[in-house]
């Protein structure tokens, strides 16, 4: 089994590591992953330079782009072989409801799906990396499981949120659906040195709609969330609507 790890928080992220180290022993394992915190870069490919790679003292190969670049580089002439699996991760902080979107790690493992192959993105829930770990371990359950008795047929795609907890390997998993966040907090105005106004992103808003069944909700109960994914972005309830009306069928 060959399984290929990337992230967005960069190559020497401490969450990388701990992912990798918690593979060992399921088959050959490949890190690609970006050369600086990608954090927020969602599904951007870089078009508008060439990328670079190089091997760094880790083993990492890493990449001078977003974390779909070191995905996709990986299976698109990088890698000699194509990998069975594609995970992403371990985050610094949670990827929840909206935050989905804008994730870099849930874009790495995106980009592994949108090539066929499964695809699993974890997250701990709290910055900080406390009881990493745990969170290693978790990961290291999740994708045994998962192996054992895959949905078929066709690739697969996870959202794995694991609370920052010492016992988080003990604790129940849950199979959820995103929540949904408020709108973002205002942005922050500040005035660089040379007088200039500048703009900070605020931080996201709160859970909006995290009642029972969200990633919202379980991870508030203590609980690891486990969210499959897909990409089809279709309002697939709205269709007879648009069709009467830009259609003409009214």
């Amino acid at each position: 089994m060959r399984i290929l790890i990337a992230n967005d928080d960069g190559y020497l992220a401490p969450g990388l590591a701990a992912l990798v180290e918690a593979m060992q022993g399921l088959g050959e394992v490949d890190v690609i992953a970006p050369e600086q915190n990608a954090s927020g870069t969602s599904n951007a490919l870089t078009l508008n330079r060439p990328l670079t790679v190089f091997r760094a003292g880790n083993g990492a190969q890493v990449v001078s782009g977003t974390p779909s670049d070191c995905v996709h580089v990986a299976l698109t002439g990088l890698l000699p072989q194509r990998p069975d699996l594609v995970l992403s991760g371990i985050n610094n902080g949670a990827n929840m409801g909206d935050d989905t979107l804008y994730s870099g790690t849930v874009a790495a493992a995106m980009e592994g799906y949108l090539f066929g192959i499964p695809a699993i993105a974890f997250s701990q829930v709290q910055k900080g990396w406390a009881h990493l770990d745990a969170a290693a371990r978790v990961a290291r359950q999740v994708v045994e499981q998962v192996l054992a008795a895959p949905p078929a047929p066709g690739p697969w795609l996870l959202n794995v949120n694991i609370p920052n907890r010492a016992d988080a390997d003990r604790l129940a998993r849950r199979v959820t659906r995103l929540g949904r966040r408020h709108a973002s907090e205002p942005v922050i105005r500040q005035v660089n040195p040379r007088g200039e106004t500048i703009y900070w992103i605020g931080p996201a808003g709160d859970a909006r709609e995290g009642g029972e069944g969200t990633d919202f909700h379980a991870v508030a109960a203590g609980l690891v969330s486990v969210t499959p994914l897909q990409v089809d972005l279709t309002d697939h309830e709205a269709l007879p609507h648009w069709r009467d009306v830009v259609e003409g069928r009214r």
